[in-house]
């Protein structure tokens, strides 16, 4: 028999190749875990919203549905009247998200490329409007457009002020004057593009006869695009999912998230109805079970998120370009 003996080097190159597959199989555990956190929900709601009544409250039943059923989104769907609010919110938050973006990119290009007395001040603010949560300044909103009016003025020439609760007016104004949800995030994102801009772009458009908005809208823009791509989608999707706002100015509307946050209270109305139709009028408020309720709800919620999936799917190659392109020096 002859002993096999392993040089120093090989001993090295073996260390660091177990190493290595350790390191990968616990990397992979580590990951998996993280995502299977983060899909778990939604994995139970994608189950909970295929199954039949009877399932929900069997206990041998957990993830996977015994009776495939699509009633809950028949209801869902009927209950939330999805079409024409599906149509009616994109509507109302694409003007609104493109408002938002053009009067956020705008401040974002002043403060990247103009010195001018207070700037840093204002930036600090714009940094307020990131930290604070809209809710803190709820009631001061709330006063501010039930009573809306600019410098007195309006009170002077009609009397009295102009109730903007309500109105899909309020909602855009706060997006054009880039006081809309997030717009402190936008600007900040924005102004670490523009700041990463060359500035021998600008001084050739200067020396070619350029006015200063024309170089904003024809140079810095169309590089701009992935980013304000992004922006726009980050605003679509918070104003989609926002309820604050929403129900604040456009609660006369036909909106996504007011249909979610009313699906409980319309599926019970739903129950009483048929429970009364099926006790022959009785006229007796019945209580839906509450496993169904959030049955109900979850497939509600999954139906909002589809357009969602759908335009992140469309726009991923863009957002998740201008997220490596950008820079943040301070």
């Amino acid at each position: 028999m002859s002993n096999k003996t392993f040089s120093p080097h090989s001993m090295h190159l073996i260390k660091n190749k177990t190493f290595d597959i350790v390191y990968r199989i616990f990397r992979a555990i580590i990951l998996f875990g993280f995502c299977f956190l983060i899909l778990q929900p939604l994995l139970n709601k994608v189950s909970v919203s295929f199954m039949a009544e009877n399932d929900l409250y069997d206990a041998t039943v957990i993830s996977i549905p015994r009776n495939l059923s699509i009633e809950n989104y028949k209801l869902a769907l009927d209950l939330m009247d999805y079409l024409p609010t599906l149509f009616q919110t994109i509507i109302i938050f694409v003007i609104s998200a493109s408002l938002q973006i053009a009067a956020c990119a705008l401040a974002a290009y002043g403060f990247a490329r103009y010195k001018f007395p207070g700037r840093n001040l204002l930036f600090m603010c714009v940094f307020l409007i990131i930290i604070v949560p809209p809710q803190t300044i709820l009631s001061s909103l709330y006063l501010n457009f039930q009573f809306f009016d600019v410098f007195g003025i309006v009170k002077l020439i009609s009397g009295r002020n102009i109730n903007l609760l309500g109105t899909i007016t309020g909602y855009l104004l706060l997006s054009v004057t880039a006081m809309g949800l997030k717009s402190g995030l936008y600007i900040f994102l924005l102004r670490q593009y523009f700041r990463g801009v060359p500035k021998e772009l600008e001084e050739a458009a200067y020396v070619d006869g350029c006015g200063r908005l024309y170089t904003f809208g024809r140079i810095m823009l169309p590089d701009a695009m992935p980013m304000l791509t992004s922006c726009f989608l980050f605003s679509f999707v918070w104003q989609y999912t926002d309820t604050l706002f929403t129900s604040l100015f456009l609660r006369s509307y036909k909106m996504m998230p007011i249909a979610i946050s009313r699906l409980t209270e319309s599926f019970t109305r739903y129950w009483a109805t048929i429970n009364a139709v099926g006790s022959g009028g009785s006229g007796i408020m019945a209580q839906p079970p509450v496993g169904y309720v959030q049955a109900v709800v979850a497939t509600g919620v999954l139906v909002m998120l589809i357009p969602l999936i759908i335009l992140y799917l469309a726009a991923q190659r863009t957002f998740v370009e201008s997220l490596s392109q950008t820079g943040i020096k301070m």
